[in-house]
């Protein structure tokens, strides 16, 4: 089946752009414009699938600016979101995985610019390109490291510490300083919070609204800010 490659929107990157990327930073400028050639770039809106779990794994992809939720439906229908994808980083990497399909959906967080290529060329980046090979897998490796920490967290934690360390994961990852505190730097509800940590929205909602009062947080139309992180941290490890 050919390449269902989307259409070109963006203009030609230069290279330079790019070298303080992982995927890039071990690549000399030629080997990196190279690679850029054979991209195709696009701009997606708010809250669209790049991709649907169990889709054909046809292309993976490189975030140049936005957010990227990974979600996964359980065997019970549930929506459960595994983790989220900050700018710089590659997603849709099934063939690194050994899937032919996608394990997993990419909604953007907000609106988001991407790269991407046919999913046949990942062998050739990784056999050609040492520095390419070296920085994803070690990409992948992270990623499967934060699943096992989310698995073990989800099997031993109660509903408050999973909500805490969640929260402080994303500012960690995600956070921007802004007048007395971090905020996540991109719209979340108390719904994708309930996704993130297992639990049920109410419960998350009770959670917020109590360490609201104690002054711990503020969370307002889909925005979080952490204004008491060590507070957060306590709470993780009780």
């Amino acid at each position: 089946m050919p390449d269902s490659a989307p259409k070109k929107t963006l203009p030609r990157l230069d290279e330079s752009l790019l070298t303080h990327l992982p995927p890039f930073s071990k690549l000399e400028r030629g080997e990196i414009r190279a690679i850029l050639d054979q991209a195709v770039s696009r701009r997606f809106d708010e809250g669209v699938a790049v991709f649907d779990e169990g889709a054909p794994a046809e292309r993976f992809y490189l975030l140049l600016d936005g957010y990227i939720r990974v979600v996964r439906i359980s065997p019970t229908g549930e929506r459960v979101t595994a983790l989220h994808i900050p700018s710089g980083q590659l997603f849709g990497m099934a063939r690194a995985l050994g899937h032919d399909t996608y394990p997993a959906t990419a909604i953007t967080a907000t609106e988001s610019i991407a790269l991407s290529w046919p999913m046949r060329l990942w062998d050739v980046f990784v056999t050609d390109y040492e520095g390419f090979s070296t920085e994803t897998y070690k990409i992948v490796g992270q990623r499967v490291g934060e699943m096992n920490t989310r698995i073990m967290e989800l099997a031993t934690q109660h509903v408050e510490q999973r909500v805490a360390n969640a929260l402080l994961r994303l500012i960690s990852q995600t956070g921007r300083k802004v007048a007395d505190g971090i905020e996540i730097d991109f719209p979340i509800t108390r719904q994708d919070f309930s996704e993130l940590t297992g639990t049920t929205l109410h419960t998350v909602s009770r959670l917020l609204s109590a360490w609201e009062k104690q002054g711990l947080v503020e969370s307002q139309r889909k925005r979080i800010k952490v204004c008491d992180p060590h507070a957060l941290v306590i709470l993780s490890q009780l």
